[in-house]
Parts: structure tokens; sequence; C-alpha cells
């Protein structure tokens, strides 16, 4: 079979959807931090919820015996880089990588939430 590449399917939103083993503490995290609202949940108990600000959604998913992958799952664009990185600092959250400039047209850096998700958080330069 021949792969056939199509340029003309238009492509609409993409979420990163992350594994969490507490959603309602993930859920709380996620709003403290950066202001993410609740705007769906499924099952009793929850398993499955979708936040959301502005134009950013991030899905979470329960997933108790989880690992947390050794790479960055999710990349989130802020308007100010430097107010989300003292606000991640602020709240108690791991830094993996430190805020810096970076040749590729961001200031951005990397944190962990408390299950261990890794997110890049950018913003252009």
């Amino acid at each position: 079979m021949t792969a056939t590449r199509s340029s003309n399917v238009y492509l609409g939103r993409i979420a990163a959807t992350i594994a969490v083993s507490d959603i309602a503490a993930a859920c709380q995290l996620y709003n403290t931090v950066f202001g993410f609202e609740c705007v769906f949940s499924n099952g009793d108990p929850t398993g499955f919820m979708i936040l959301k600000k502005d134009d950013a959604e991030l899905h979470l998913t329960l997933q108790k015996d989880r690992k947390p992958a050794p790479f960055n799952v999710a990349h989130m664009m802020v308007s100010d880089a430097n107010a989300a990185y003292e606000l991640c600092q602020a709240n108690g959250l791991r830094i993996i990588k430190r805020i810096q400039d970076k040749d590729y047209g961001l200031r951005a850096f990397v944190f962990a939430d408390h299950d261990g998700n890794r997110i890049d958080v950018g913003e252009a330069l």
C-alpha cells in the first residue's frame, strides 16, 4: 500500500491528554496555577475531564497506577512566560528546565505537575 498525502484536509482543535493519579487534585492544581476551568467530566467517580482556559484545552484521564513519561507530554504557549514561571514556583511545582531564551524564538521552561507530567511552557520572543 502506498501512502497518500493530502494537503487539503483541515485540522481542527487538538488537545493533550495527560494521565493523573488523582483527577480532583490535578483539576485543582491546574485551576489554581493557570486558571483552567472544568468544562466536561465523565464517569462516577470521574475518570475523564476537560479543562479549558482561553484557547487552551487540557484533558485529564484517571490512571491510578500510571508512571510519568520521561519526556514533555504537552507544550503550552503563554503570553507571559516569566509570570507563568513564577506561578509554578509559588505553587511548589518542580521545575525541570529553568526559564531561558531559546535560539528557536521562545522564552521557555519545563515544569512537572504533581504526577510528574512534564509540561513545556513558552512565550514567543
